[in-house]
């Protein structure tokens, strides 16, 4: 059987669809910051979900916490605008049936402003998140955390969907707070590395195939890495 792990922190907006993606587990732990909107009123409609309630921890600690709850060996570990889908969900448990490896790396679909993004090497984002938790853990990075294991990796073959970024507001105001928690100051990466970054994603990975979105997209990448050099 399978555990889920999903973070949550005023997620009202995903959640449902969230939950409702992975109500067929046996379990499903949530692991809530302090919300004040409706999001533990929507994880009560769901029976198998349990809640434990944490300070901000970080990224990869409160990831780690929920691991450590959970009842399950096998976990799956997921943001709260993270969904499941129904083909990933049957590869699943396919694969619980007989494992042929200890982690197993799944890709994400993101979507910003609503449209799904394949180019700019934001497809097929291969992550780490189905793993035995006998053999893999979470580092303890604030951000952009990693899991950790030492076994063989396996790859499924089906991804989940990711709801990046409703919005460029919403992408500043994230990508913001990245940078703080991520910080390296150097002045001359700060004028050099924003104009690759626009390079790379718009020419070298395609982004000019995503029409507009990709201009804007590796237009506020570039700027979030000036931003965490020069901060």
């Amino acid at each position: 059987m399978i555990s889920f792990i999903v973070l949550t922190f005023n997620s009202e907006k995903y959640l449902k669809e969230v939950l409702s993606s992975i109500s067929w587990a046996d379990e499903i732990v949530v692991v809530d910051s302090g919300s004040n909107d409706e999001t533990l009123a929507i994880c009560s409609e769901f029976k198998n979900v349990k809640i434990t309630h944490q300070k901000w921890l970080g990224f990869g600690m409160q990831k780690q916490l929920g691991v450590d709850l959970s009842k399950n060996e096998w976990v799956f570990v997921l943001d709260s605008d993270e969904v499941v889908t129904k083909e990933l969900k049957n590869e699943i448990i396919d694969e619980l049936k007989n494992p042929k490896f200890k982690a197993y790396k799944v890709a994400r679909l993101n979507y910003f402003f609503g449209e799904p993004i394949r180019k700019m090497g934001l497809y097929p984002d291969y992550t780490i998140r189905f793993f035995n938790k006998n053999y893999a853990k979470f580092d303890g990075r604030s951000v952009h955390e990693s899991v950790i294991t030492n076994s063989k990796i396996g790859v499924l073959k089906n991804h989940f969907i990711h709801h990046a970024y409703e919005s460029v507001e919403q992408f500043i105001n994230k990508q913001n707070s990245y940078s703080s928690l991520n910080k390296k100051s150097n002045k001359i990466k700060a004028v050099l590395n924003p104009c690759w970054t626009f390079f790379k994603l718009y020419i070298l990975k395609g982004g000019f195939l995503e029409g507009w979105n990709g201009f804007v997209i590796a237009k506020l990448y570039s700027e979030y890495t000036f931003w965490k050099y020069i901060k």
